[in-house]
């Protein structure tokens, strides 16, 4: 079982079958002393090529995630994409049913006239 399992049992139940809490105690200390103990495992070390192709592939990294947090946070630009969208789909609704297209203009310049009307009305209700 490792320290940190020990320390989970420990916490849930105050011992761990078969062991009283003096010994799970003990137990946890020694392991967390022979733990400090251990030596870190070396790694081999990296040529200077590799280090380098590392490092561009982090900042290729880095700088693409710039690029898509300046393309979510630009608001101009996605106002005019999304525009762009929306007149590219509105082209295409009357292209294809051109009733509908008029439906949705009648119903928009409706509620315009609507919004303008409460507007004026709550105004001289003052």
């Amino acid at each position: 079982m490792s320290v940190e399992q020990d320390r989970l049992e420990l916490e849930r139940t105050g011992h761990r079958a078969g062991q009283t809490r003096a010994e799970l105690d003990r137990a946890v200390h020694e392991a967390e002393h022979r733990q400090g103990e251990q030596k870190p495992v070396d790694q081999p070390q990296k040529s200077l090529a590799d280090l380098r192709k590392e490092a561009h592939a982090a900042r290729s990294e880095v700088a693409a995630t710039l690029d898509a947090i300046e393309y979510k946070l630009n608001l101009p630009k996605q106002i005019r994409i999304n525009t762009r969208r929306l007149t590219y789909a509105l082209r295409d609704l009357g292209d294809r049913n051109p009733g509908a297209l008029i439906g949705i203009a009648v119903a928009a310049a409706s509620a315009v006239a609507g919004a303008v009307w409460l507007g004026v009305k709550a105004f001289q209700n003052r």
